[in-house]
């Protein structure tokens, strides 16, 4: 059953993840070949990246900063499809990222 829809990290997945079965088992390992932060460190990012008070920082576009790390304003500006950010907003998103490299 569903119980609620926010979006999560793969860094967040992993912790919902049960190693019970094989196939658990292998989606976490699968998952971990591409993330680059362990659970509580994508935790703490997002409650960073949350702490900005962007407007424009949406949950989804924190999730996937989280994923990909971006960091240049480019990489960054691929995330905002439907926005577009100012240096400022820019450089605070990047600063936050760097703090996790």
């Amino acid at each position: 059953m569903i119980k609620n829809t926010i979006p999560l990290s793969m860094a967040e997945a992993t912790e919902y993840i049960g190693e019970t079965k094989d196939s658990e088992v292998e989606v976490k390992k699968f998952i971990k070949r591409f993330v680059k932060l362990d659970h509580k460190e994508a935790k703490e990012m997002k409650a960073k990246l949350e702490s900005l008070g962007l407007a424009k920082l949406r949950p989804e576009y924190i999730t996937k900063i989280i994923d990909f790390l971006p960091e240049e304003t480019e990489s960054l500006n691929k995330i905002f499809t439907d926005v577009s950010l100012d240096e400022d907003e820019s450089k605070k998103i990047l600063d936050v990222v760097s703090q996790f490299k």
